[in-house]
C-alpha cells in the first residue's frame, strides 16, 4: 500500500493549526486565528526550478529526486504539477498549519531564546519518514487539507501582530513550498524579522544557494548516518543532506542539527560516534546537536519510546569526540535541555520543556568567563 492509499483509507485526516512537529509535551502555543480557511484552497505559482523534456514532460530540479513529470502529473511531493509543459507549485500562500510557537520548539537553542516564532507549513513533503509526527499533512495533497489564504506579506504582518521575532517554515519539509518560503523570507528581512527553517536538508545546491540569501538560521534533521537508514526509513538519501550542511556552513547560516533516535534503527554507538566526528570536522565542534526522544507514531506505532539511557549514551559519545553543545529533546526536566559554557561549565540558559530562562549570557557571551557562544542572540 502506498502512502496516498494509506492516507485515504485512514479517512484523509485534516488538520489546520494542530501540527505537532517533534512535540510530545504540552506546549505554550498561541493558536493563530484568521478567517478564510477553505478545504483544498490552491495557491498557484510558476516554479523556477525545472527543465523541459521532450513530449511535454519536465524534470524538477528543486530537490535531489529530480522527478521526471509528464503533462498533468505531479512530482513525488504531490504539490507540484506539470501544466502545459510548465511546472507549478500548488501551495503558494495556502498554508494548512499556522501557529505561534516558542523558538525552542523548532528546536533552536542558540537563536533568540525565550522568543516566539510565527510558524507555517503547507501540505506535502519530499520524504516519507515512517516515524513522521505530522503525517496527516506531510503525506497529503493540498486539496485534502484545510488551508488559509495567507500570502507572504500577510505572514509577516501576522508575525508582527503576534509579537514574534522570527518566521519559521516548519512541520513538513519546507523545500516543497520553496517559492512561498523564499518570498516570506525576503519580506521578513525587510521588516527586521529572522527567517528560519526546520528542514530535512534534501535540496539541490542551486535552490539552497538562492534560499541562503534570505535565510538566517536552519535546523536540519540529520536522521541518521547511513544510506541504508535513509532509504529504509525516509525513502531518501544521506549524501545530499551532508552536502547541504556543508553549503550552509560555507554560507555562514547558523545551523543546528536534530537526530531523532529510533530504538534499534539508528542508535548504534559506533555510527553515532562517526556522525559526531563528521560534524566536528566538517561543521565545527560548536555546532549545536539535539538528540530527540522517539515516541510511537505513524508507521512505527509498535516500537517503544527511546530509553533515556540511550539518549544519554549518545550525548556522552558526542561530547567525547569534542562537540560542545549537545542537547536532549522530548525529555522534559533533563539537565541536557540547558546550555552550559564549554569552558567554565556555568549554566547559561536554563530550560524546562519550553520554559526558558537566560541566566548567565550577555550579548552572546558567558558572563563568568567571557567565552563567546555561537548563535543569534539579538
Amino acid at each position: 500500500m502506498n502512502r496516498r492509499t494509506f492516507l485515504k483509507r485512514c479517512g484523509g485526516c485534516l488538520i489546520a493549526s494542530a501540527a505537532l512537529d517533534f512535540a510530545q509535551l504540552a506546549l505554550p502555543r498561541v493558536a493563530f486565528s484568521a478567517g478564510g480557511m477553505q478545504k483544498g484552497l490552491i495557491g498557484k505559482k510558476l516554479s523556477p526550478y525545472f527543465i523541459a523534456l521532450p513530449g511535454g514532460a519536465i524534470k524538477c530540479t528543486l530537490c535531489p529526486r529530480e522527478c521526471a513529470v509528464a503533462e498533468g502529473k505531479r512530482g513525488h511531493c504531490e504539490v507540484r504539477e506539470n501544466q502545459g509543459g510548465k511546472y507549478f507549485s500548488l501551495v503558494y500562500g495556502n498554508p494548512c498549519a499556522v501557529n505561534v510557537d516558542p523558538i525552542e520548539k523548532k528546536p533552536f537553542f542558540h537563536v533568540l531564546p525565550a522568543t516566539t516564532s510565527f510558524s507555517i507549513a503547507t501540505a506535502g513533503c519530499n520524504f516519507d519518514c515512517k516515524f513522521c509526527q505530522n503525517w496527516e499533512i506531510s503525506q497529503a495533497r493540498p486539496e485534502e487539507t484545510m488551508n488559509y489564504d495567507l500570502p507572504p506579506a500577510d505572514v509577516v504582518a501576522q508575525a508582527e501582530r503576534y509579537g514574534a521575532r522570527s518566521v519559521a517554515s516548519t512541520y513538513v519539509e519546507p523545500t516543497i513550498f520553496f517559492e512561498y518560503m523564499r518570498d516570506v523570507g525576503q519580506i521578513a528581512r525587510e521588516r527586521k524579522l529572522l527567517n528560519v527553517i526546520h528542514s530535512n536538508g534534501f535540496i539541490n545546491p542551486g535552490p539552497l544557494d538562492d534560499l541562503c540569501k534570505v535565510l538566517d538560521a536552519a535546523c536540519i534533521d540529520l536522521k541518521g548516518f547511513t544510506e541504508k537508514y535513509y532509504r529504509e526509513v525516509a525513502e531518501g538519501e544521506l549524501a545530499p543532506v551532508l552536502a547541504s550542511l556543508q553549503q550552509l556552513k560555507k554560507r555562514k547560516v547558523h545551523t543546528e542539527l536534530v537526530t531523532l533516535l529510533v530504538p534499534g534503527k539508528n542508535d548504534d554507538v559506533k555510527t553515532l560516534r562517526a556522525m559526531a566526528e563528521w560534524i566536528g570536522k566538517e561543521l565545527g565542534p560548536e555546532t549545536p546537536l539535539h538528540f530527540t526522544r522517539f515516541y510511537p507514531k505513524y508507521k512505527y506505532k509498535t516500537l517503544p519510546p527511546t530509553p533515556v539511557e540511550t539518549l544519554e549514551r549518545a550525548r556522552a559519545t558526542a561530547l567525547e569526540v569534542g562537540l560542545q553543545y549537545v542537547y536532549l529533546g522530548n525529555v522534559g526536566g533533563h539537565e541536557a535541555e540547558s546550555t552550559f559554557c564549554p569552558r567554565c561549565k556555568t549554566k547559561l540558559i536554563e530550560r524546562m520543556g519550553y520554559e526558558t530562562t537566560v541566566l548567565r549570557l550577555d550579548k552572546g557571551a558567558c558572563t563568568v568567563c567571557g567565552l563567546a557562544i555561537p548563535g543569534i542572540w539579538s
